[in-house]
């Protein structure tokens, strides 16, 4: 798995809370979509994110706390039903994931614990997250593109 580093921007994200394992949250991402397409979140540069709080390897899975997300802009207004979350600026991490999201618990899995620890990269404070770089309603799941981020802390 290649592993870059980037310097990301502060995202503004409309999100919609999922609790539970991680792998269902789909239910959450529908609602989310429901509400940002009747408020015309879905258009130009916004992309799709998912945010993750706790480690699913040292958290029981009914415990975890996850968004699903949209990017929008400081200038628009949420609307009713979506929480405003940021993701902070910095150095993070990233790898691309490319085939079904079934698979991206294994892909986070040698990202976190084969990947990063043998690199010189030190895993920082804050949540990761997924950018879907591609619509699943018309991308065959093996074409999938997924990004995923870890903050990168100071060695």
């Amino acid at each position: 798995m290649d592993v870059t580093v980037e310097e990301m921007p502060s995202l503004r994200v409309a999100t919609v809370s999922h609790v539970g394992p991680y792998t269902e949250i789909s239910e959450a991402f529908q609602r989310l979509g429901s509400i940002a397409a009747s408020a015309g979140l879905l258009r130009g540069d916004a992309m799709m994110v998912a945010i993750y709080y706790e480690d699913p390897q040292t958290t029981r899975p009914q415990d975890l706390h996850s968004d699903a997300g949209v990017t929008v802009a400081d200038s628009v207004r949420l609307p009713s039903g979506v929480v405003e979350k940021r993701l902070p600026a910095g150095r993070y991490a990233r790898a691309t994931h490319i085939g079904p999201y079934g698979t991206l618990p294994d892909a986070w899995s040698q990202m976190m614990r084969k990947s990063l620890p043998r690199s010189a990269l030190k895993i920082g404070q804050g949540p990761t997250f997924e950018v879907y770089r591609n619509d699943p309603s018309n991308t065959p799941p093996e074409k999938l593109c997924t990004d995923l981020y870890v903050p990168i802390g100071e060695r």
